[in-house]
């Protein structure tokens, strides 16, 4: 069984927002066995909505619909559905008690006629609660394909979708079982994998695909499978995965479900009883975000000093200025240094340090750009890896964020 998800909004298509809403359908979607088929962004306007319906209608068996239903003049989603369905729009008492309801708790302030039109339904319409916002959700028939309208508003789609619209398409279609297991590597590229693998993955079940998803380090390995006997699947999956285990132990640091790797040395810390501090250069303290954006951080994770300058490595981190003249502000004593006096600094039992040249221009160093230095002090010692990350500022950045988890994880395996 398959679906469709249309984006309505010129906001998405000039580039002005992010459709997330579509990442989040998508899986929630494919956790109940529908996979989709297509995500197609189109404008406000309701001759390019009708195409894209009609279209999406006649390949899958439900079409999910986000956007356009606010109360502003440019919405123009429900006046082209009522063209769509053949139908006029009426006014639902139960949605504008509901409107009502918001105003007077939240809002504080008269109702216009704008937000009055929230209310309007078409007449062929089952409307969905929308329990945090005044735009409602709908749910249309036509030629026995479901459609979903819904409001673009992020958290008040996903509450839709979890309430009302995953229940509608239980209820309503038979769906096969798919099955998924993601293995989470680091340090090694797609071409390597696939190469180290290559007896393994030549000898897969047909109904067990492999996908490589590489992001600058990590190539995270899917292992799926699509049938009637969920059980079955997930057998058949899991003896797969317990042939590859060994085949990538040394680059494996969990399943998705585990989490990120930022996720992994945070429990890995945590059940050491051990410390971590960061002192940042030219990742500007992306390092430090990542650990904090885990929820209980605060139980492994002291600080993070970030010295972006070099003048501030030296009057805050207390790095020698000596050291930074004799040898560079991008080197590996200058690294090494940057991460003893993090530890010693917060009393942790880890620190990592970054320096480097991300770019567009040299900085403080001749060191070319892309040239970056990452240590890592531990209780046994301190030590600082080189690397070359490519020329592009971004990149540079998010590679050098990747490899130095990528360096303490391996790090406090060890202890």
């Amino acid at each position: 069984m398959q679906a469709e998800i249309i984006t309505i909004g010129d906001e998405i298509l000039i580039g002005q927002i992010v459709d997330s809403n579509s990442a989040f359908i998508s899986k929630e979607l494919n956790k109940i066995g529908v996979s989709v088929y297509q995500i197609t962004s189109v404008q406000d306007d309701q001759d390019h909505i009708l195409r894209s319906l009609e279209e999406a209608g006649n390949r899958s068996s439900v079409v999910i619909v986000t956007g356009g239903l606010g109360p502003t003049k440019d919405d123009v989603t429900k006046p082209t559905l009522c063209k769509f369905f053949k139908d006029e729009l009426v006014k639902n008492e139960e949605v504008m008690a509901h409107i009502e309801e918001l105003f007077k708790k939240y809002i504080n302030s008269p109702i216009s006629d704008l937000n009055r039109q929230q209310a309007m339904v078409p007449t062929k319409a089952k409307v969905l609660h929308n329990a945090f916002g005044t735009a409602p959700g709908l749910w249309m028939k036509k030629n026995k394909v479901s459609y979903f309208f819904l409001p673009g508003v992020p958290y008040e789609m996903k509450n839709l979708i979890t309430t009302s619209v995953l229940p509608a398409i239980i209820e309503e279609y038979e769906r096969p079982h798919i099955v998924h297991k993601t293995i989470m590597t680091y340090g090694m590229g797609e071409s390597a994998i696939a190469e180290k693998i290559t007896d393994w993955e030549d000898n897969l079940p047909s109904e067990v695909k492999l996908a490589y998803l590489p992001n600058l380090g990590r190539v995270r390995l899917r292992l799926s499978a699509k049938g009637p006997d969920k059980e079955a699947l997930l057998a058949m999956v899991e003896a797969e995965a317990s042939k590859l285990y060994p085949l990538i132990g040394d680059i494996m640091y969990g399943e998705e479900e585990d989490g990120v790797i930022e996720v992994q040395i945070g429990k890995l810390l945590a059940e050491k009883q051990m410390t971590l501090a960061t002192a940042e250069s030219f990742t500007g303290g992306k390092i430090a975000e990542q650990i904090t954006s885990v929820p209980g951080a605060s139980n492994y994770f002291k600080g993070s000093v970030v010295c972006y300058a070099t003048e501030t490595k030296v009057k805050v981190l207390g790095v020698p200025k000596e050291l930074i003249d004799r040898h560079s502000v991008v080197s590996e004593e200058v690294a090494i240094a940057m991460a003893e006096r993090a530890k010693n600094l917060l009393g942790t039992d880890f620190a990592i340090a970054t320096t480097g040249n991300a770019g567009p221009t040299k900085g403080d160093s001749d060191a070319d750009v892309g040239t970056v230095y990452i240590a890592i002090s531990s209780p046994k010692g301190t030590f600082a890896q080189q690397f070359s990350m490519g020329n592009n500022r971004e990149r540079v950045v998010k590679k050098s964020v990747g490899k130095a988890f990528e360096l303490l994880y391996k790090e406090i395996l060890n202890f």
